[in-house]
């Protein structure tokens, strides 16, 4: 499955491994979906894959980044990690 990613709730602080849940939606079906990083990252790591748009319609993959402790969900444009999930709408 590929969703887009839509919000971002933080908790804790302001970088990517703050985001607590996510908002996505699937565009093949419409259906919306909230739920926290980690089950996102499960998501991710399973094959499935997303992605987030920006107000000009460009898009940029998520990736899976790991610091050891803990994982997070992060955009990758061009061969570098992004910071689009946090200019996302917060919940």
């Amino acid at each position: 499955m590929r969703v887009q990613f839509t919000a971002v709730h933080l908790v804790g602080g302001t970088r990517h491994e703050h985001i607590a849940n996510l908002k996505a939606t699937d565009p093949a079906t419409g259906r919306k979906y909230d739920d926290t990083r980690s089950e996102w990252v499960k998501f991710m790591n399973s094959g499935n894959s997303g992605y987030v748009r920006d107000q000009y319609g460009n898009q940029a993959e998520v990736g899976v980044r790991s610091n050891g402790a803990t994982s997070w969900l992060q955009t990758h444009a061009d061969g570098i990690w992004t910071d689009n999930l946090l200019a996302l709408p917060r919940y």
